[in-house]
């Protein structure tokens, strides 16, 4: 009987969902990284833009792929909004920072407008409790490239002034586009900082 017990949890066990992204009310985890601002490479620090107001942390698979074009190209026009509500946005994947350096300045996507961040390693993503998936053999780019790192799930954090997630937005739970992304992500922002227009 204690073994059939046994078993049966650890059946269930298994059956468990795998961890989900941090949820609403979680600590978020503060992170330094290599960033790129307009093409120039320089040391991002969650802990220093929350300083000045709430931060949009919002992780994506690889620049230069269709859906991620879109969610840059979206923040980058909304950018002048999310300033406004006083709140920092920063981009991250697992793209290295000399093709963030060119994604960021790149006037179709970043514009040059808000930073992306490299996590090489997958290391600030996990802090973050989300999953990184190979790309699949021989995948490319919009510019032909092939894609040999991972893809981090699309996901977006909002973030209070105080380092508490106060939204969590996911393609792969809510199944939200990437410019639904950056909608909803100011929406929230300016409704923390009593700033909606």
């Amino acid at each position: 009987m204690k073994h059939a017990l046994i078993a049966f949890l650890l059946a269930g066990a298994t059956a468990l969902p795998a961890a989900a992204a941090l949820k609403q009310g979680a600590k978020a985890p503060e992170f330094s990284a290599t960033a790129s601002l307009a093409g120039k490479a320089f040391d991002f620090s969650l802990k220093k833009a929350l300083k000045t107001g709430p931060a949009v942390v919002y992780f994506y698979p690889a620049a230069y792929t269709k859906g991620c074009d879109i969610e840059a190209h979206a923040f980058a026009e909304m950018k002048d909004r999310f300033d406004a509500a006083g709140a920092t946005i920063i981009g991250v994947s697992n793209d290295d920072i000399a093709r963030l350096n060119q994604f960021s300045a790149d006037p179709d996507y970043c514009a040059g407008k808000f930073p992306v961040a490299s996590d090489p390693d997958g290391k600030i993503a996990a802090s973050y409790d989300l999953k990184i998936t190979p790309p699949k053999e021989g995948a490319k780019d919009t510019q032909g490239v092939e894609i040999k790192h991972g893809f981090i799930e699309r996901t977006t954090f909002i973030i209070d002034k105080g380092g508490k997630v106060v939204a969590t937005l996911s393609s792969a739970d809510d199944g939200i586009s990437p410019a639904d992304h950056v909608e909803k992500s100011l929406a929230t922002v300016e409704q923390l900082t009593g700033k909606e227009k």
